[in-house]
């Protein structure tokens, strides 16, 4: 089931520790992963400063996107639950000056928990 819903596009929560060596080209100095989140190829990554979403593009995966948010930016956010019928967790983030949310599904209520408390803890300082 792991492969097929990874193809699905549902998230599953992976070692921030294994991240660190692999973003250090990209992570500030103080900075620390918290939280991470892996969605096929891409990644959802917290630190303790700002959100990152990882786009790996292409066939190859090889041409990445790094996408930064400030947690001062996210305005607001929600977290939706997953039902008898429809069993993905959802995450919709509202980011100032875009309309549109970002949305990321999640396979299991725990993992949309976890980042639902990381995005209060940081967003609420």
């Amino acid at each position: 089931m792991g492969i097929l819903s990874g193809l699905l596009g549902h998230a599953s929560e992976i070692d921030a520790a294994k991240l660190e060596s692999d973003f250090a080209d990209i992570l500030c100095d103080n900075e620390q992963i918290e939280l991470a989140y892996k969605i096929v190829r891409d990644l959802v990554i917290f630190t303790n400063l700002r959100l990152v979403l990882v786009d790996k593009q292409g066939v190859t995966g090889k041409k990445v996107q790094y996408h930064t948010i400030p947690y001062k930016s996210i305005s607001h956010f929600a977290v939706e639950t997953s039902g008898n019928f429809d069993l993905d967790a959802e995450l919709k983030i509202w980011v100032s000056g875009v309309t549109e949310p970002i949305q990321r599904e999640f396979r299991k209520d725990a993992a949309v928990i976890d980042v639902q408390k990381a995005l209060a803890a940081y967003v609420l300082r």
